[in-house]
């Protein structure tokens, strides 16, 4: 009888040489898993990184590249300023002149439409400065002497009870004013001349301005398809999103923060006028503007007010307008920005405060008035991107 022989197939060696499922021996023979090794700085690389500090690295690095981002921005604007402010200017004319012409475009050629927008609104402008310069010509000299008993009304305050200050410290502080000046006179003067430097600057931005606010309200949405279809497909619709966002929340917060300035200095004017405080329409006036400053110009225009009616018409006067600015920070607060700011995105009161500091630091009076909107347009194409993204 034969036996057949029954050969098995030969098991196959990974690379290594060694059976698989066979763990590795060392010098003493013990066997080790495949997945341990001897060196220490493998074993760190071999540890995972846990999910909160991949987190906190990932939003770091993102964060820094915002704030170099948003540096590069301000450096330059810094540098062109005077540029940057005359678009600013021409975007708030086309904001608030662009209705008004497409209305008088429906009776008339657009090109006529916007010359009498604007050549109006220029008029209007003009009176309301005109007016003011009136004002304050035909109360000057009024004003003057009620400012000189003021002044002796309150030395006369100042040196009765509680403070009982001294009247010849009071005497001294006003000699020492006059010597300033008279000692300071060349400083003076040169600083007169820098403001006239000054003014032709402040003249050729608003040209500036006026030149590019006529084409923008002529022409400005066929200038934006044209800058659309100019950049790739795959970012073009995107850019387009953005821009209608960003268009629509400036002009809602330009048309609110203007009503809200008007509103303001109406309240102001009136106010004062009853009171029978002296120039009472150039401090509306003053009021108007100081209220494109959110939460801190109504109350410094209110504040020149006070110390206006405490030198003419005495503490209790004073101490009404003083009342008056609380009535009017709560009316804005509480009443027309959450009306009238509803067209725009609402921002949180810390996040414009913030804004505002910040705008006033890195630009001054201009970076205060400019900071909000910009903030506000911001947050806005970054939701309307974000929907898009959505597809909600």
């Amino acid at each position: 009888m034969t036996r057949r022989l029954v050969t098995r197939p030969a098991r196959r060696l990974p690379p290594g040489g060694r059976p698989l499922g066979e763990g590795r021996t060392g010098r003493t023979g013990r066997a080790r898993t495949p997945g341990r090794t001897g060196s220490p700085a493998a074993a760190r690389a071999a540890t995972p990184v846990t999910p909160a500090l991949r987190t906190a690295a990932g939003y770091a690095w993102r964060l820094l590249v915002v704030g170099a981002a948003a540096y590069a921005v301000f450096a330059v604007l810094g540098r062109f300023h005077e540029i940057a402010l005359a678009l600013f200017l021409g975007l708030v004319a086309a904001a608030m002149l662009r209705p008004p012409a497409g209305l008088l475009a429906r009776v008339m050629p657009r090109g006529l439409a916007v010359a009498c927008s604007l050549i109006g609104s220029l008029i209007l402008v003009l009176g309301a400065l005109a007016l003011v310069g009136e004002a304050v010509a035909g109360e000057w000299p009024a004003l003057v002497s009620e400012f000189k008993v003021g002044l002796d009304r309150i030395q006369t305050w100042l040196q009765g009870p509680p403070l009982r200050l001294d009247a010849h410290a009071l005497s001294d502080v006003q000699s020492k004013i006059g010597d300033y000046l008279s000692s300071h006179r060349s400083t003076l003067l040169s600083t007169a001349l820098s403001g006239a430097g000054r003014v032709v600057a402040v003249f050729t931005v608003v040209a500036l301005a006026l030149f590019c606010s006529v084409f923008f309200i002529h022409s400005g949405d066929r200038h934006w398809s044209w800058f659309c279809g100019q950049l790739p497909l795959g970012v073009r619709d995107r850019v387009a999103v953005a821009g209608r966002a960003a268009w629509r929340t400036f002009t809602g917060y330009t048309h609110g923060i203007v009503l809200v300035a008007a509103t303001n200095a109406v309240l102001v004017g009136i106010a004062l006028y009853l009171l029978g405080v002296p120039l009472a329409v150039p401090l509306a006036l003053l009021e108007f503007v100081a209220a494109f400053v959110p939460l801190i110009g109504s109350p410094v225009a209110l504040g020149v007010a006070a110390v206006v009616a405490l030198a003419t018409k005495g503490p209790l006067v004073a101490a009404l307008v003083v009342a008056l600015i609380v009535v009017i920070g709560q009316i804005e607060g509480h009443l027309l920005h959450p009306l009238v700011m509803s067209w725009a995105v609402r921002l949180h009161p810390l996040v414009v405060a913030l804004s505002v500091v910040a705008g006033a630091i890195a630009a001054g009076i201009v970076g205060a008035v400019v900071a909000v909107p910009l903030v506000s347009v911001a947050w806005s194409v970054h939701r309307s991107l974000r929907k898009a993204g959505t597809g909600d």
